[in-house]
């Protein structure tokens, strides 16, 4: 019985499609598992570049105060170019992280800066 079972496999040219089957429904599987995982990711990558853009203002707002002494700007403008770029920023982002949304930078009275990409909880 093996041997004719040896014979059958050799004499066979392809895939059945019961096999072909199996591997379509593993690879919609594997799909399934990974693109939720790969969405997720770039969500989070966009959120940590978002509060990285915002660190940095925030960076270059406390060494302009350090420097003139006063913060920039008056309180509750959006923060412009001019007074902190080349000196203390080489340019302020002007977009968010997902390319669409427009980049604003506001500064309170007490040096705090926010972002129109970062929402607070």
């Amino acid at each position: 019985m093996l041997k004719s079972l040896k014979k059958k496999m050799k004499d066979q040219a392809g895939l059945t499609l019961i096999e072909l089957l199996v591997v379509i429904v593993i690879l919609g599987i594997i799909a399934a598992v990974a693109i939720p995982m790969v969405m997720s990711q770039r969500q989070e990558a966009e959120d940590n570049t978002d509060l990285q853009n915002l660190k940095l203002v925030q960076d270059a707002v406390n060494r302009f105060n350090a420097v003139e002494g006063v913060w920039p700007g008056s309180t509750d403008e959006v923060i412009t170019t001019t007074e902190l770029v080349p000196e203390f920023l080489n340019e302020i982002p002007t977009t968010c992280a997902d390319g669409t949304t427009a980049a604003e930078f506001r500064i309170d009275g007490n040096g705090v800066v926010e972002s129109s990409c970062v929402t607070t909880p």
